[in-house]
């Protein structure tokens, strides 16, 4: 009920929307006053219009101070109380909702005004939206309850207050382990059980089995991640550190992404990196080699979180104590990476790494750490690349010209053996084209990296395919949006089963097709291509949110794009082509390209839909991309 339906001769004396019609500022505020006073001791049906209204008015003005100066936060926390104390009011009429949007207010007005959270911990809010984390009614009130404590525990004047209440982070800590299982099992498994509040809730009326599914993924997402940044609060201060550094949970934190609804979240990446600016952080994360691995693969990714995992191996290297933990696997990542600019705000990342690894291996000497001969080859291979800058800048320009022209040629020697089968022999080439390019000539390195990637996609080498492509990425402007890198890297990705990142850069790889300005995507540069959207698809389902809990639970059918059948195995072998998108146009004096694949993409699709690696190796009218 809004509230210009209010009547005028409303029936109902201290009708909460009459009262926000009077026009008298003191006789308004007075009434208001009177009615949060007054509401938790009443039992009279409609009282969840009234709540409903506040919660709107709270999400549209989170910053007015009016209803929190009149006792909105005393009221709704005793809203809550009644709601956990009283279930007989709480199963009448339509009260079960008012926990639900009293925790939802009390963490609206929170956000954003420190001032606000003090109010609302003086009037006791803590305690009841505790006993919702704890799970006393369900998830869907868990979701506000988490979000609400997790606004008051940003501020330094509340967060003593909170962290007060030990159990907080026990339960934050559960609730984010668990969460997406609690979703699946309590209401996404069964069609015919979910609580119909919460489909309303989940829907605001406008229902349908396939719109609760979808919201629910992404209330679970929310529940999940508001955990995380829960837990974040306590991960500042270095007392909270052993509790959250148990092997269990900070084995499952990289796999905390939130999925595609919560992209802008910091997941648990985020939490990650907290941790890891605390020395006490440090040894327990550098013990655990998934996460090392996981990090590596994050730092390699062209998303929102990349200079987090890129921190935290900085950081891992740097201290003594986890420094020969992690060098093996840190550093060949890091040097992929050495050539990135910045990431939006971050800046100089790629100096940054670079002076790391030169230290560590100038450390090697004190004995401080043991670097094997390998990791020290690469190191100094790349340190011998900004050598070679130095040198590049004092060199005439005819030389500089020179170099570029040799390389030009031999990058065209491997095209041709490319063309020809050699596949071997063409990486091999542009190899040799890297070391004489200027290493200035960001563009002609770019166009080799990516080649290379090719080659060893090709070969079946997909971690060598990962770092030439990421490499591609760091140096193309912009960073990490070189559409054909993107797609082999996705391809390389799908290769080892990680799913996650594969599907991030098949998306990135669509969105930069999108907006391509290459002729030969005029007419289809809106289209999706059907081998990008056949991979997206793959990735989805092997990603789903749900995947874990509908396999620990016998497997369902999902809803939607997430999947037919989880838990079972669809065909894709397909995929193992390396797609229509190497199919070139051979008429180009360069390599093809394989976005300009989908010219022809409908007559080549039979006659290359069931070709086999190892058809492609041997020259099945397979071309390279090529930046021109």
């Amino acid at each position: 009920m809004s509230m210009d339906k209010a009547s005028a001769d409303c029936p109902y004396p201290g009708c909460f929307f009459c009262v926000m019609k009077e026009a008298n500022p003191s006789k308004r505020r007075a009434s208001i006053l009177k009615f949060f006073r007054e509401l938790p001791s009443q039992d009279d049906d409609g009282q969840v219009l009234p709540i409903s209204g506040l919660w709107n008015t709270a999400m549209a003005h989170p910053n007015d101070p009016e209803f929190i100066e009149l006792g909105i936060f005393e009221c709704m926390s005793a809203l809550i109380w009644k709601g956990l104390k009283n279930r007989r009011w709480l199963s009448h009429d339509q009260n079960i909702y008012i926990p639900y949007y009293a925790a939802h207010i009390i963490g609206s007005y929170t956000m954003n005004m420190e001032e606000f959270a003090e109010r609302a911990v003086r009037a006791g809010v803590i305690p009841p939206l505790v006993e919702l984390l704890r799970g006393r009614l369900t998830w869907v009130e868990q979701r506000v309850a988490v979000r609400a404590l997790g606004h008051l525990a940003t501020y330094a004047s509340t967060f003593p207050t909170v962290a007060s209440h030990g159990e907080i982070l026990e339960l934050s800590i559960q609730l984010a382990m668990s969460s997406l299982e609690i979703v699946y099992s309590h209401f996404y498994q069964y069609v015919d059980r979910r609580l119909s509040y919460h489909c309303d809730l989940l829907t605001r009326g406008m229902g349908g089995v396939e719109m609760e599914s979808r919201k629910a993924e992404e209330w679970a997402s929310q529940l999940q991640c508001w955990s995380l940044q829960l837990i974040n609060c306590f991960a500042f201060k270095s007392e909270f550190l052993p509790t959250i550094c148990k092997p269990e949970f900070l084995a499952k934190l990289p796999g905390m992404w939130g999925g595609l609804v919560n992209e802008n979240s910091p997941a648990g990446i985020g939490l990650l990196r907290t941790i890891c600016h605390h020395k006490l952080g440090r040894g327990p994360v550098a013990a655990c080699p998934g996460i090392i691995e996981a990090l590596c693969n994050i730092a390699r990714s062209s998303d929102d979180w990349q200079y987090m995992a890129i921190d935290c191996l900085l950081w891992l290297l740097q201290d003594p104590s986890t420094c020969h933990k992690v060098i093996e696997k840190t550093v060949p990542a890091l040097v992929d990476l050495a050539e990135i600019s910045s990431l939006g705000d971050h800046k100089k990342l790629g100096d940054s790494i670079v002076n790391v690894l030169q230290e560590c291996i100038e450390s090697q000497g004190t004995g401080r750490t043991q670097i094997n001969s390998h990791v020290k080859e690469e190191v100094e291979e790349l340190l011998n690349s900004k050598q070679r800058l130095k040198w590049e800048k004092n060199m005439p320009k005819e030389d500089l010209h020179i170099k570029q022209a040799a390389a030009l040629v031999v990058k065209l020697e491997g095209n041709s053996l490319f063309s020809s089968g050699n596949i071997s022999g063409a990486a091999a080439k542009y190899s040799e084209a890297l070391a004489l390019c200027p290493i200035r000539s960001k563009k002609e390195r770019v166009v080799l990296y990516s080649n290379r990637a090719q080659c060893h996609l090709l070969l079946q080498q997909p971690l060598a395919a990962i770092g030439d492509a990421t490499r591609a990425l760091c140096l193309h402007n912009p960073v990490n949006r070189h559409a054909k890198s993107l797609w082999r890297r996705a391809q390389a990705y799908d290769m080892l089963g990680l799913a996650k990142e594969s599907l991030l850069d098949a998306i990135l790889f669509i969105n930069e097709c999108s907006q391509s300005n290459d002729p030969d995507l005029s007419l289809r540069q809106n289209k999706v291509p059907d081998y990008a959207e056949r991979l997206v698809k793959k990735q989805m389902r092997a990603a789903w949110l749900f995947r874990e809990a509908a396999i620990k639970h016998g497997g369902v059918h999902c809803e939607g794009d997430a999947g037919d059948m989880c838990g079972q195995e669809t065909d894709d072998s397909e995929w193992e082509t390396a797609s229509e998108s190497e199919i070139g146009n051979e008429e180009r004096d360069d390599i093809g390209d394989d976005i300009c694949g989908w010219e022809n993409e409908v007559e080549r699709k039979d006659k290359y839909k069931k070709a086999s690696i190892k058809e492609i190796k041997h020259g099945y009218n397979v071309q390279l991309t090529e930046d021109v």
